[in-house]
């Protein structure tokens, strides 16, 4: 999937438009990081026999214990964080911002873990080595490379520890969910805890919330978009498991144009940001993207309907993948259906 737009040049390529472009904790582990069905854990609390997993570019990692000291991007650590599973190491943006926590950071508290880069291109290796990891996990967008792993650098990462990679694009909200989740148990999570169960029905219970405002408010249009300083990023709902699961639930999308060979994007220069009609948008709440006093510097953006309306909402469109990080998500975009009306075009 393509992350977001920020401070993107004119001619942007796809893995840095997406990098700029914008819970409930579940109770502590016996012990950080765990394994999976095939490995046991002794009365100690140390894992005991071999470890492994499938990641999503059908590779297989094989230890010969449960990794402990794993170091992940931000939105996985901290995911994996609302499972009770922690990590040595972070990358990717994790700073405080207008001094509240980052969003792509969920619950974590990122002055634990040691973060080896926090911009695109800026992967620490010397300071992954000194972590002396066991494992590396990011997401994909799409597979097989690794967010915001240096194409670069990947050779001379790749060899200090085996790397997982979680696909997030081209496929439904669920999927990355239930592999994230796989992910954690491997690693010692316990889904049968009371928080992770909880967070579950919570997640359940916002999709019926969700599908059952998209059904009362048919016809609504919603646009998913991003912005730098010279371009508004229509999103290709169809290229973003969480828009897609929305699809799913009813919600109808203003169905932005694939503008590079990576199709996650329509690129829209402010002038023809007026292209689409839409009755509510949602605005792409990294850091890295332009936010709504940003935008409001440019005039077609403040003439925009849904902007006049004061019809938009945050889209946390690199949000944690666990249930416990999505269920807001789905609870706030179902209130602002809800509280949105058809606007004239």
């Amino acid at each position: 999937m393509t992350p977001a737009v920020a401070h993107t040049p004119s001619a942007p390529t796809r893995r840095r438009l997406l990098a700029t472009a914008g819970g409930l904790a579940v109770a502590p582990l016996l012990a950080a990081c765990g394994s999976d069905a095939g490995s046991s854990r002794s009365k100690s609390g140390e894992s005991t026999g071999a470890w492994s997993f499938k990641d999503d570019r059908g590779q297989t990692v094989r230890l010969d214990k449960r990794p402990e000291r794993i170091v992940a991007f931000v939105s996985v650590a901290a995911a994996l964080h609302d499972y009770g599973v922690e990590c040595t190491g972070i990358f990717g943006p994790s700073k405080p911002v207008n001094g509240k926590p980052n969003p792509q950071a969920g619950t974590l508290d990122v002055s634990k873990p040691t973060s080896v880069g926090q911009a695109w291109g800026e992967f620490g290796i010397e300071a992954y080595a000194k972590l002396d990891p066991d494992l590396l996990v990011s997401n994909m967008f799409p597979a097989p490379d690794l967010w915001f792993v240096p194409q670069e650098s990947r050779k001379k990462i790749e060899a200090l520890a085996p790397t997982v990679g979680i696909s997030v694009a081209r496929t439904s909200l669920l999927q990355p969910l239930r592999r994230t989740a796989e992910l954690a148990e491997s690693l010692g999570a316990d889904l049968g805890a009371q928080q992770a169960t909880a967070a579950k029905a919570r997640f359940e219970q916002a999709a019926e919330t969700l599908r059952q405002a998209a059904r009362a408010n048919r016809g609504l249009k919603v646009l998913a978009m991003t912005g730098d300083p010279d371009n508004m990023y229509v999103a290709v709902p169809g290229s973003y498991c969480d828009l897609a699961y929305f699809k799913e639930l009813g919600v109808e999308f203003v169905e932005g144009k694939k503008s590079d060979e990576w199709g996650f994007w329509e690129f829209l220069s402010w002038e023809n940001a007026d292209k689409y009609h839409a009755d509510l948008i949602m605005i792409d709440n990294r850091s890295t993207s332009m936010q709504p006093k940003d935008l409001a510097r440019k005039p077609t953006w403040r003439d925009l309907p849904a902007v006049k309306a004061g019809q938009t909402v945050p889209w946390p469109m690199e949000e944690r993948y666990s249930y416990a990080g999505y269920a807001p998500v789905l609870e706030s975009l179902a209130a602002a259906i809800t509280g949105a009306k058809r606007l004239p075009a």
